[in-house]
C-alpha cells in the first residue's frame, strides 16, 4: 500500500483489488492463505480425493482423453492441484495436466507436475475446479440512505467509510434482479455483477468437461440484510480493513452466477455424492484391525468437519457442465 492512496475515498471493488492483489497484497504474502485461514483444502485430505474422484468422473465422460486437464483456480500455494494428482490412479495421474491459477509467484518446492499460471488456460478438456475464488473477487458495496436512496460506500486505506453516489447503470440493474434492497435506512448489499462476470470468463476457458465453483453463498430469498464483508487475519474474523493486512472476503450470490445448465448444491450434498460421509467405521473393525480403525474413525472425523450442517457442509457448489452430462448426478 502507499501513502498517496491513505486518505483516498474509494469503491470498496477497488479498494480491495489494490489490498488483495496489488504490490505488497494480502494474496502475495509468502504464507499465502493457509496462513490466515482453514479451507476445506487445509482441513482434510479428504478433500482432494473427492476432487480427484469427480476428475475421474469428467474423465470418463470425456472418453478418456489422451490428455485430461485439471485447473485449480485460486490455488493458494498448489495444496489442492498437488493433493489430486497423489490421490488419481496412476493410469489418470498420467495423463493429467495439472494448472494451479494464482497471482502469487510460484511457490518453491512445488511439485513439478503442475504448472503455475497467472490465468487459466484457454482450450481445457477436463475439470476447472475454483474453491474459495470467487468470495475474494471484489465488489462494490451498495448501503440504503436515510432517505430511502440506494448508494455506494466508498472507504479509506483504514476501513472508514461513508456514502458515496446513488448505484446507477448495470449495478443498479444486479441488485434489481438479484439482490433488491428495501428503502429501509443501513441495509447493504454487496453488488456481485464482477463475480459472474468472472465466472463466466473462467467457464469460457472450457471446451469441454465441468467447471465448479465451491463458496460461502447465499442464493435470492435469504440474503443477508446488511451484507456479509469481512475479513479474516491469522485465524480469526476481523474487520474489512483495505491496506493489505487481512482478507477481505463477502460471501457469493452463487445464483448469480449460474449459466444456463447450472445447478447449486450443498457441499455436503456433493461430497456424498463422491464418497465422503462421514460413517463411523463398525466396531468389530476395532478387535480385528484396530491400526484400521484408529485410520477410519480419523477420516469419518475430518468426513464430518468437511460435511458439517453451520460449517463447510454449508458452503455452495455451482456445477456447470461443458459438453457433457452433470457428473455429480449419477
Amino acid at each position: 500500500m502507499t501513502a498517496a492512496t491513505g486518505d483516498e475515498w474509494r469503491g470498496w471493488r477497488a479498494a480491495a483489488r489494490e489490498a488483495l492483489y496489488g504490490p505488497g497484497g494480502f494474496y502475495r504474502r509468502v504464507e499465502g492463505p493457509a496462513g490466515h485461514f482453514r479451507t476445506s483444502v487445509h482441513a482434510s485430505g479428504l478433500f482432494a480425493g473427492a476432487v480427484a474422484r469427480l476428475l475421474c468422473r469428467v474423465d470418463e465422460a470425456l472418453g478418456r482423453p489422451a490428455v485430461l486437464d485439471f485447473v485449480d483456480m485460486a490455488a493458494g500455494r498448489g495444496e489442492l492441484a498437488t493433493g489430486v494428482l497423489d490421490a488419481l490412479p496412476a493410469e489418470v495421474a498420467a495423463r493429467t495436466r495439472a494448472y494451479a491459477v494464482e497471482v502469487a509467484e510460484r511457490p518453491e518446492g512445488l511439485d513439478h507436475r503442475v504448472e503455475w499460471l497467472a490465468a487459466p488456460p484457454r482450450g481445457t478438456a477436463g475439470l476447472l475446479f475454483a474453491n474459495e475464488w470467487l468470495d475474494n473477487v471484489p465488489v462494490e458495496v451498495a448501503e440504503v440512505d436515510s432517505a430511502g436512496v440506494t448508494r455506494l460506500v466508498l472507504v479509506r486505506e483504514d476501513g472508514t467509510e461513508r456514502l458515496g453516489e446513488p448505484v446507477d447503470g448495470a449495478s443498479a440493474g444486479w441488485l434489481e434482479r438479484w439482490w433488491p434492497l428495501p428503502g429501509e435506512e443501513g441495509l447493504r448489499a454487496e453488488i456481485g455483477l464482477p463475480r459472474d462476470e468472472a465466472w463466466a470468463t473462467a467457464v469460457a476457458t472450457v471446451d469441454r468437461g465441468l467447471a465448479v465453483a465451491v463458496d460461502y453463498a447465499h442464493t435470492a430469498g435469504a440474503r443477508p440484510p446488511f451484507g456479509t464483508l469481512t475479513g479474516f487475519r491469522e485465524g480469526r474474523e476481523t474487520a474489512a480493513v483495505p491496506d493489505g493486512s487481512c482478507d477481505i472476503t463477502a460471501h457469493v450470490a452463487l445464483d448469480a452466477c449460474a449459466l444456463p445448465g447450472g445447478r447449486l448444491l450443498p457441499q455436503r450434498e456433493a461430497l456424498h455424492a463422491l464418497g465422503v460421509t462421514g460413517a463411523r467405521p463398525p466396531l468389530t473393525l476395532a478387535s480385528t484391525d484396530p491400526t484400521a480403525y484408529i485410520r477410519a474413525l480419523a477420516n469419518a472425523g475430518e468426513a464430518a468437519e468437511l460435511t458439517a450442517a453451520g460449517g463447510l457442509g454449508d458452503f455452495g457448489w455451482l456445477v456447470q457442465p461443458v459438453g457433457i452430462p452433470d457428473p455429480l448426478t449419477r
